[in-house]
Parts: C-alpha cells; structure tokens; sequence
C-alpha cells in the first residue's frame, strides 16, 4: 500500500480494500498464537501452503495466519471460512485432507471435528463449539480473522477508521467525553475510568506529554495482553493514536516484556508498517497531528506492572514505585504529564469511536461497561482466553463456557485477579464478575487472570503459592512490603509444614492487614488479598491444617499420611510400585503401609485403580 497523504486517501483506500474483499472466497485461517505455534502451528501453515501450490488452488483459497483463537489447549486449530468449520490439533498429514474434501468440496471432515467433553458430541462449526458460543467477542474479534502485521487485512476489516473519523470530526475534548460518556474502566486491574484518567492529562501543563501502552502482564497465567499484541498490534496502536491525540501527546511508548517475543515482533513490524503508510509519524494524513510509537523491553519484573515502577524502568533505573502524588498524568515520564492504559484498554477505544459510547455503555452492568478477557486456566474442562461481558457470572464462565470441572470432581474455587486477588467459593458462583461486585466480596478483577480449583487444592497452599510470588517479586523499597509479606510467608510454610499453633491465624489476618494499608504501591498494598480471602472463605481449611495437622485437601504433603482402606482387593500394585518397600500384603488381602517406612511420594496412591489408599490417615469411604 503506498503512502496516505490524506484522510481523503485513507477512506478512498479502505473502501477500494473492502469491495475487492469477496466473502465467499474460501480461506483457511491458521492460529498463530504462541500457544498454537508450540503445538506445531508453522508445520501445518507450511503444508497448506505448499498443498494449496501443488494442487493448483493459489488463486482460488486465500490462506492466513492470525494471532491467538483463544481455545489454546486445542491447538493448532485452523477455521475454514466462509462456513467456518473448526478443526482442533490439526496436524500437517491431515492438511490435503481438509482442502480436497472442506475447503473444495464443502464436506466436513468427521475424524478431525471437535468433540465436546459434556455432551461427547462431535461439532462442525466453530460458532457451536460451547467454549465459543458463550461468548461475547468485541475486542478480541480479529485475532482469528486477520494477518497481525498486513495492515491491508486490518484495514479491510475497519482498522484506523476509528483514528480518522477522530482527525475528521472531534476535538480532542470531544473524544475524551465520548470515552466518559461510555464508561470506560482500564482493564489494568484497578478500574479507574479512562476518560477521566485523560482528562487529567489533557489538562496538564507541560510541553511534551506522552502515552504509554502498559504491556508488562505480570500475573501469573494471565496472557490475554500479549495474545492481542500478537494477534492485532494495529488495533492497540490505534487506540494509542487516539488517546495521543487526545491529550495532546506526540510519542507513544509499548512497554512490553521481552519474554514475549511474537508479540515483540508482530507490533515491532506493525509500527514500520503503519509509519510506512503515514499511519505514524509526522503530519498524519496530512492532519497536523504527529505522533509515533517506540517499544520498550521490560525485563519481567512484576511491580513493573505498577506505573510508577514502569516509568522509572523506561528511563533506565531500577522498577521501583515512586511516591504519588504527584501522579503521572501530572508528572511521569521525564516529569512530563504522561497517560498510562494497558493493552485490553487501549484496544477497547477504536470500538466505542466506530460505534458509539451508547453501544458501548449498553454492554455489561451500569458501572462496569464493555466486555473483559480473562485468561481460563486450572482444574477446568476447557481453558484459554474468554471474552464476556462485565457481569457475567462466574458459573458462566466455568461451567457454560469452560466446561466444568473434568473428572466428575467438584467445584471448590476460582482465584481472580492473580496475586492481587481474591479466591470466591462456591457461594460466589452467580455473583456478577465487574469492578464493584468483586470488590464488595473481598476479590478484584485484576488483569484477567482466572484459575480454577477443586476439591484437591488446598487453600492454604494457595495462599502460600501467590504471597511466594509476591514477596519474590517485591522490590524491597518499603518495610511492610518487604518484611511483612516475608513474615506472612514464614507463617504460612509454618502451618502448611504441620507446625501451627492456636493464635497464628490472628495473627497472620492482623500482620495481612498492616501490610494492606501501609505498603507504598499496588504490588504491597494488594499482596495479602489471597490470604484474607482464604482465611474468610476457608478458614475451617487452615483450622485443621493448625489443630488436626492434617490437610483436608490431601496437598500438603508433609501433612499427609498414606493409608489402605477397607476396599484394597489385594492386587498388589502399589506394593510394585513403592520405592522404599513400606507396602506389605498377601495377594487378595488387605495390604498395610508401615508408616515409619513411608516417605510420602504418593505412588500407591496414583496407581489404585479401586481408590483404596487414603491421603489423610483416616478410614473412611472411597474418596
């Protein structure tokens, strides 16, 4: 595409890319996420390239590569279009296969459909598929649909319409009270409302402002940031193009973390792409608006996420949160007034600009507008990224959309927001996930990151898991973030090692407190939340972990003592499989552990087929 000297330019050439489009077309979209890529994603793109040559159908099968579809475990997953079959964990053999009889003959292929783990099911088309169709898919809608870096195909679908119907019709106050006006909250984890947030800095003085795309991402299992800047760079450059212009800022800064390279790349190639077309730069379209993008690399340290702590890692020194206020938009980068959203976020506002903060604010719950990605994980049928929107329930998420709990196990809690959340029992499944409902319960939203546990997790060492992390990733500049969530572990490991006493859990719920309302950032101030909320959702847990010694859950494993009930039929596997020779027994008799022997490995456990051997010492019905 050659150079757009003017917004005339760009609608004349986004028009003549939408009519050459012909929807009937057939293509073939393969994920190139980095989960999909992993499962051998490049092998199956390479095979339907050189198939499609081969066979003679180059000029009558378009074929692409996008970024994440969001079914990550399924992966490499490859959707044929217009009807949209789905076929999950393609490989490079099946390829000739799906072009001779889907892609030509408009036949699904019955061997290679997706089979639904509840129902046992086998689904054609991708829109059936549960995991899909429970969705509500806004701002993730072109990571299956789109080449990440052919600015064209974004383009084609809508890209940059948003940016130059700004440049054409608003000024930049306009944009920021449509942004207002449609509820906007940054999908960073605290929820502040946008608009607002760019209001501040569009009144702030100063002779040079900036924004800053927050792409750091550091929740453990949370990956939703870097699946849209795989999959669509363009769309999040968008949204900074509009916030720049908003605020008046003329430099943009990606400030990502280098342990994402596909995203590093795909945005890297997305920038030249975007300068090259006069998308970025200097005089944009001939508007008088300038503005371009750098990417910074980050290095993956958690409290990098907080802004303050990014900003000082931009400008070379150590990620540590500085004392607020000033605040950013006042005073960041350089001291100059600086305009901080992540990735989701900025995603979001070339949708409200297209359609409207009343479409917008007609989504999700009156405080809480949009769609939020939150990234699926743990003890769940179906994991990856779900978009729904705010103030769906989180027994929609787990059960219609994820599938449930696998193993005819049992639902026991879901851990929202990572480190900085909260974990909701099973009371709190049709409670409303957004900003404020979460908050009401002792949970927060976070980035997005949602695992879910069941009856074999232990809460308590789930609590230990996430203040692990966070004390790891503390940067250690004040004392009650430093030492109190150290103190708070010590306690934790204590009680998880069979070694609490009565009086512990007030005091780890009063030091938890303490390190809540006096650390300095977000990272200290946040850290506790996995311990409060266990300690108020499933106290009872850590009450037998410090009176009984004993782990309900069967995880802790210095709690646990390995026990043959009633039920052993005598096979005498486990006795096989015992590396210290603690299992005794005659063929067709009830075997016994001799408990001075046992080191505890759990072996006789995994290999009972009659769920014979107990975890917990007791005698008591097969678990």
């Amino acid at each position: 595409m050659e150079k757009l000297k003017s917004l005339s330019d760009f609608f004349s050439q986004h028009k003549a890319l939408v009519d050459q489009t012909d929807p009937n077309k057939p293509m073939i979209v393969v994920c190139g996420g980095t989960g999909c890529i992993a499962l051998g994603a490049v092998s199956v793109h390479q095979a339907f390239k050189e198939a499609i040559q081969r066979l003679g159908l180059t000029d009558e099968v378009t074929l692409k590569s996008t970024g994440c579809h969001g079914f990550c475990e399924k992966g490499p997953a490859v959707v044929i279009h217009p009807d949209r079959f789905f076929y999950p964990g393609v490989t490079p053999e099946d390829v000739t296969e799906i072009l001779e009889r889907t892609v030509m003959a408009g036949e699904a292929i019955e061997r290679l459909a997706y089979i639904d783990p509840a129902s046992g099911k086998k689904i054609t088309y991708e829109y059936d598929v549960p995991f899909y169709a429970g969705q509500e898919r806004n701002v993730f809608q072109y990571n299956g649909k789109i080449d990440p870096v052919d600015i064209e195909d974004y383009i084609s679908h809508g890209g940059y319409c948003g940016f130059a119907k700004v440049l054409d019709e608003y000024k930049p106050e306009e944009v920021i009270e449509t942004v207002i006006k449609a509820g906007l909250r940054g999908r960073g984890g605290g929820g502040f409302p946008v608009g607002l947030k760019w209001k501040f800095c569009h009144e702030a003085e100063g002779d040079k402002k900036y924004i800053i795309c927050n792409a750091d991402e550091g929740d453990p299992g949370a990956f939703m940031d870097r699946s849209l800047l795989e999959g669509t760079p363009h769309s999040v450059m968008e949204g900074m193009l509009i916030a720049g212009y908003a605020i008046g800022a003329s430099t943009g800064i990606i400030y990502v973390r280098a342990e994402y390279p596909l995203a590093v790349s795909n945005t890297a190639k997305a920038i030249e792409l975007a300068r090259k077309v006069n998308l970025l730069g200097g005089n944009i379209l001939g508007s008088g608006f300038s503005f371009d993008i750098e990417i910074r690399q980050g290095a993956g340290a958690f409290v990098c996420g907080e802004e303050t702590a990014l900003i000082e890692s931009i400008e070379g020194q150590r990620g540590m949160p500085r004392p607020r206020p000033p605040f950013p938009a006042v005073a960041g980068y350089h001291g100059r007034p600086t305009n901080i959203n992540n990735v989701e976020t900025f995603a979001n506002v070339p949708l409200i600009i297209n359609k409207g903060a009343d479409w917008y604010s007609s989504i999700g719950t009156e405080k809480s507008t949009g769609t939020k990605i939150f990234a699926l994980a743990g003890t769940v049928a179906n994991t990856g990224l779900v978009e729904v929107p705010m103030g769906a329930t989180l027994r929609h998420i787990v059960f219609d959309i994820g599938g449930g709990i696998p193993d005819g196990k049992k639902f026991k809690a879901a851990q929202l927001g990572g480190p900085s959340g909260g974990c909701l029992p099973t009371q709190h499944l049709d409670c409303e996930i957004d900003y404020d409902s979460l908050q009401s319960i002792g949970a927060m939203m976070g980035s997005g990151g949602l695992i879910v546990m069941d009856e074999t997790n232990c809460m308590v060492d789930v609590a230990k898991y996430f203040l692990q992390f966070v004390q790891a990733e503390s940067c250690g500049k004040c004392t009650p973030c430093r030492i109190g969530t150290r103190e708070m572990l010590d306690m934790l490991e204590k009680i998880c090692d069979g070694k609490g006493q009565p009086g512990d859990l007030e005091e780890l719920e009063k030091l938890a407190n303490d390190v809540n309302s006096a650390s300095l950032c977000g990272l200290g101030q946040t850290a506790p939340n996995p311990v409060l909320s266990t300690l108020k959702n499933f106290r009872a847990e850590y009450e037998a972990h410090i009176n009984d010694k004993r782990c309900p859950a069967g995880a802790c494993e210095a709690l646990l003592t390995y026990f043959i009930l009633e039920t052993c039929v005598g096979c005498g596997a486990c006795v096989r499989v015992c590396p210290v020779n603690a299992i005794e027994g005659d063929k067709k008799q009830r075997h016994i552990i001799e408990p001075g022997l046992c080191i505890k490995c759990g072996q006789c456990f995994n290999i009972c087929k009659f769920n014979a051997v107990s975890k917990d010492g007791k005698e008591h019905a097969a678990i």
